[in-house]
């Protein structure tokens, strides 16, 4: 069995729209209001992993779609940029889906689709892997689809005789509701105190384009 390193590299992987869904649904914030280097930190100082990089993914609405939501994003990205995380994006596809509303209803409900986001991450998550450039991929999703990776990075720790370690993070769920992290991933789900301590000192709203809410699929 290969060595466990004492110093462990790692990589934080943040899948954006779904933390945000997530840290809604769990913790009732409106808007992508964290700084992922600080909760990538924060978690990382928990196991004590050594941060070395933080990418950053999310799709972001065309400007004509949501003007609000997508001045936001470019806005948040651009800050997070210049503080040295690295940062992808894709433009989220408009559709109609039809719903069921509580009195029995069916009405048209505007979403975004995300395309391509998950994928991205799980190319940088195996390159990364080969390249020999982390120890701990720390991934803020809960994903499933991610899970298939896992098993490659087995495979790649396996060829390269080395120690790699998968992590997923994510908001701890309601209770009475149920949260799972990535399959065949350590989970580390953190409580809203441990988020709000993590939350962006900067405000990327502004107040003459309101966000609405946005809900997105995968």
């Amino acid at each position: 069995m290969p060595a466990e390193p004492s110093i462990k590299r790692a990589f934080a992987l943040f899948d954006g729209q779904n933390l945000f869904h997530a840290a809604r649904h769990a913790f009732g914030h409106r808007h992508p209001n964290v700084d992922p280097q600080r909760l990538a930190a924060a978690v990382c100082d928990t196991r004590g992993w050594r941060l070395d990089r933080v990418h950053f993914y999310t799709g972001v609405p065309k400007r004509g779609d949501r003007p609000g939501w997508h001045d936001f994003w470019m806005r948040k990205l651009a800050a997070m940029g210049g503080r040295g995380v690295i940062t992808r994006w894709r433009p989220l596809q408009m559709r109609i889906e039809r719903v069921t509303l509580p009195n029995g209803e069916v009405a048209p409900l505007r979403v975004a689709q995300e395309k391509g986001i998950d994928v991205r991450i799980a190319v940088d998550v195996v390159r990364y892997a080969i390249e020999g450039l982390y120890d701990v991929g720390l991934i803020f999703s809960q994903d499933q689809d991610l899970g298939e990776v896992a098993i490659d990075i087995r495979a790649i720790a396996a060829s390269q005789g080395r120690w790699i370690k998968l992590a997923s993070a994510y908001p701890e769920p309601p209770p009475g509701s149920h949260g799972r992290g990535i399959d065949r991933t350590d989970w580390i789900p953190f409580s809203k105190s441990f988020y709000d301590r993590c939350l962006d000192p900067v405000d990327h709203r502004r107040s003459n384009t309101p966000l609405d809410d946005l809900e997105t699929r995968g």
